[in-house]
């Protein structure tokens, strides 16, 4: 399948419209089941994840990432020549839910904080403002 249509400045093209149903079509084959998937256009420059209906206007709307010719995010093996001989390197990351990457981070950044546990014992209960021990 040809990328060229990933260069093409003209969006309103056959060709480019086509390479976004290609494009589409071959992230839904590799990703089986995905809603979401990470959105390649310029303005998310694959680090926001879209549902599949949506990348394909943002493609439209906003272009491809040009130098983005080898879809190692939606499951296309990358190959470096070495030598006389190619190694094979797969170099696809797996599909993680962006909820939980977002509460990864919130629990890498707040450790100790948990909504799942309740910390409080009894003879922990707040002490009112209008109390003498509070003053």
């Amino acid at each position: 399948m040809s990328r060229r249509w990933i260069h093409n400045p003209n969006r309103c093209t056959d060709e480019y419209l086509d390479g976004i149903e290609d494009f589409i079509e071959f992230a839904r084959r590799h990703n089986p089941g995905a809603t979401r998937i990470r959105c390649p256009c310029r303005r998310c420059n694959n680090t926001l994840w879209e549902a599949i209906e949506n990348v394909g206007f943002h493609l439209g709307r906003n272009g491809m990432i040009e130098t983005y010719s080898i879809w190692n995010l939606y499951g296309e093996q990358l190959y470096h020549a070495s030598s006389s001989n190619a190694t094979r390197m797969d170099s696809v990351e797996p599909i993680v839910d962006p909820n939980d990457q977002v509460m990864d981070i919130i629990q890498d950044a707040f450790p100790f904080a948990s909504t799942n546990i309740n910390h409080e014992r009894e003879d922990d209960v707040p002490t009112p403002i209008d109390s003498a021990e509070f003053e």
